[in-house]
């Protein structure tokens, strides 16, 4: 047996939306998981993070599959992905005097 010397902190990503299944978009934790952690072991906290990467893996696993059947939900097709904080902000084009037409411009 193996001596805990920290809590195990919640693997919660902020994002708290359910899927169709009804896990977390973020965590993939079930509501009853989220509601009770606090009250939780740290045995049983390790096993709902094994669950929930095991539940990662098969719902991107399913996203493989769909995307080569060329089917996807309206969920799917709308989801935007989020933006990562620690990516470098993106550099707009800025128009150039030949992507501009002023022929109609009076001064």
């Amino acid at each position: 047996m193996q001596l805990e010397f920290f809590e195990i902190p919640s693997p919660c990503v902020g994002v708290c939306q359910s899927d169709e299944k009804g896990y977390c978009l973020g965590c993939m934790r079930t509501r009853d998981e989220r509601q009770n952690w606090v009250n939780l072991d740290n045995d049983n906290k390790q096993k709902i993070i094994k669950r929930c990467i095991q539940r990662k893996k098969r719902k991107a696993n399913k996203g493989v599959a769909t995307k080569g059947a060329h089917t996807t939900s309206s969920q799917e097709q709308h989801q935007v992905e989020q933006p990562s904080l620690l990516d470098p902000p993106s550099k707009h084009k800025l128009a150039t005097d030949s992507d501009l037409d002023f022929n109609d411009f009076e001064l």
